[in-house]
């Protein structure tokens, strides 16, 4: 067989497998819509139903690997395309209104999330680089940052994957109850969407929740939970710095190959189209619908993406400490609220 002939049956077996993970996660993303329509399932939102489902495949019927290939576009390129398209419900006037509040907001939860990740990593017992990938990822922007960072700290597959599988589950889990208690929390749609934002960990996660609180809610969550992806770039400097005092130019080397949230400035790009009016409201919500739709598939591969099992290996140690570290950014937020005078 000829090496041109070999190419080419690499390049069909790969898109096959392109095909076979995105169909599950088609498929997930309209049982999810048509769940969403039940009494029972309708406060969740497709979303969440998405992510749930994603989950429940993997743990009872497993997920081929030939379809890994697929499930990871969907839940990271289709997770950016569809931030991007989110992006046609902000407006900037609500920007200019918030003021400076929400990138000093960002700080804090993540100095303050990092900080306590470090403190119950010691508390728990567990190595450095495994307590570093769970504060990064809870702290900036889940699996994300935790890619970004664990080559800085030396982390192994392991690692990663277990901080990737607990601040995924936490993060699901986190955002299914925020969209439970929405209607019961004495807050208005403003401050639950800068709550979500601030202390839930992946930006689909943030997605989801802040639907339950309308749209003023969602426009806030996704421009907060930007803030704190913006901030990932000099946060895995410091990261790099702290693990690799004695190797100043390995960690140089590692900083300029960091990934940079390019998705970032799609979303204002389509949130000037907004600010200004340059498309029909039918438009708008058109490519609103498309964005949501991108998402939900996204979600479903997050939750394709969650291995139960995983923690087993480690024990109740690293999930705690994931526990603990969730439950505390989520009442810090709500501090910040307080300290802020945001209702």
């Amino acid at each position: 067989m000829s090496q041109e002939a070999i190419v080419l049956i690499n390049k069909k077996n790969k898109s096959f497998n392109m095909v076979r993970g995105l169909t599950l996660t088609l498929t997930l993303t309209l049982l999810a819509r048509q769940l969403s329509s039940l009494p029972l399932f309708s406060v969740m939102g497709t979303m969440v139903i998405a992510i749930l489902l994603g989950i429940s495949w993997r743990a009872v019927l497993g997920v081929p690997r030939i379809a890994n290939e697929g499930i990871d576009f969907a839940a990271k390129k289709l997770l950016r395309l569809g931030v991007i398209l989110m992006g046609i419900r902000l407006d900037f006037n609500m920007i200019i209104a918030s003021g400076p509040r929400i990138i000093l907001i960002d700080a804090l939860v993540i100095v303050f999330t990092i900080t306590l990740f470090w403190w119950l990593g010691k508390r728990f017992s567990l190595n450095k680089r495994l307590t570093a990938l769970l504060g990064v990822g809870t702290a900036v922007c889940g699996a994300a940052a935790i890619a970004a960072v664990a080559p800085l700290v030396h982390a192994d597959d392991n690692e990663t994957a277990i901080s990737v599988g607990i601040v995924a589950l936490l993060g699901t889990l986190g955002a299914l109850v925020y969209t439970l208690l929405q209607p019961f929390l004495p807050l208005s749609p403003y401050a639950y969407g800068v709550l979500t934002g601030s202390t839930l960990h992946e930006v689909a996660h943030v997605v989801a929740a802040s639907m339950a609180g309308g749209k003023e809610s969602s426009e806030i969550a996704i421009l907060v939970k930007l803030g704190r992806v913006a901030l990932l770039i000099p946060v895995a400097m410091v990261m790099g710095y702290l693990f690799n005092k004695k190797h100043r130019g390995s960690s140089q080397q590692h900083s300029r190959q960091l990934p940079i949230p390019w998705f970032v400035f799609g979303f204002f790009g389509f949130s000037l189209v907004n600010t200004f009016n340059l498309l029909t409201p039918a438009m708008e919500q058109f490519i609103l619908q498309v964005s949501i739709f991108l998402l939900t598939m996204a979600m479903a591969g997050l939750g394709l993406h969650v291995r139960l099992q995983t923690f087993r290996r480690v024990g109740g140690g690293s999930l705690l400490v994931g526990v603990i570290g969730s439950l505390a950014l989520a009442l810090f937020g709500w501090g910040l609220l307080i300290l802020f005078s945001i209702t």
